[in-house]
C-alpha cells in the first residue's frame, strides 16, 4: 500500500512510581524518561513543619505536590508512561486517581526511613496491584540486604525486592523490567486460575 508506514506504534502502558517523601521518585523518573519530564515540584514551606517528617532528609527543599510524568520506550512495541505520586501521606488521596488504568507500581524505599514505605506497600497490597519494591541506595546510608528489607516490611515471597540507584538510567530500566515480568506473571497466574474453574 502506498503512503502506509511500516512503523510500529508501541503499546502504551501506565506504570505508577510511589513511596514516601524523599525516596527518589522524581529522580527515578528523570533518570529514565526519554522526554522532558513533567513535574510539580514546589518549595517546602513552613506550613509543612510538624506535618511532613523530614527525619533523614533534612536537606530536602522541594517536594512533588501532584505528580511527576515521564515516558520510556522499552522496545519498539512497548512504551511505559510513568506517573510519580506525591510522597506525603496527606496527598495519598491522589494515589487511587493516579493508579486508574495502571498495570503495576514501583514502590521506592529508603532504608534510612523504612517506616515511610509502609503506607505505600499497604495501599497497593490492599488493592491487589502488582508491584515491586526497589530499595534506593543513597550515598552514606547503611546497607541492608533485600531479605532484611522484605522482613522489615512484611512482604510476601512473591513481591520482588531489589536494589537500585534512582540516578542511574540502567538501574531504573532494570527495576522497570522486573516490574513488567511481575505484571506478566500475575496476569498469567490469573488466567490459569480462571481456566481451572
Amino acid at each position: 500500500m502506498s503512503g502506509c508506514s511500516d512503523r510500529i506504534v508501541p503499546l502504551a502502558v501506565k506504570i505508577v512510581v510511589s513511596g514516601g517523601l524523599g525516596v527518589g521518585k522524581t529522580t527515578f523518573i528523570r533518570a529514565v524518561s526519554e522526554i522532558e519530564p513533567l513535574g510539580t515540584e514546589a518549595a517546602m514551606t513552613q506550613v509543612s513543619v510538624g506535618v511532613d517528617s523530614l527525619d533523614g532528609v533534612e536537606s530536602k527543599t522541594t517536594t512533588t505536590v501532584a505528580l511527576d510524568f515521564g515516558r520510556i520506550t522499552l522496545d519498539p512495541s512497548i512504551a511505559l508512561y510513568l506517573f510519580g505520586t506525591p510522597g506525603q501521606a496527606r496527598f495519598s488521596f491522589l494515589w487511587d486517581d493516579l493508579m486508574e488504568g495502571a498495570l503495576g507500581t514501583v514502590v521506592l524505599a529508603d532504608t534510612r526511613r523504612i517506616e515511610e514505605s509502609f503506607s505505600a506497600v499497604d495501599h497497593f497490597e490492599a488493592r491487589g496491584v502488582p508491584f515491586v519494591l526497589a530499595v534506593n541506595r543513597f550515598d552514606g546510608a547503611e546497607r541492608y540486604g533485600t531479605e532484611k528489607v522484605r522482613d522489615a516490611l512484611r512482604l510476601g515471597d512473591t513481591v520482588p525486592v531489589l536494589e537500585c540507584d534512582a540516578r542511574d538510567r540502567g538501574s531504573v530500566r532494570d527495576v522497570l523490567g522486573t516490574l513488567m515480568d511481575r505484571v506478566i506473571g500475575v496476569r498469567a497466574d490469573s488466567r490459569t486460575a480462571a481456566l481451572a474453574r
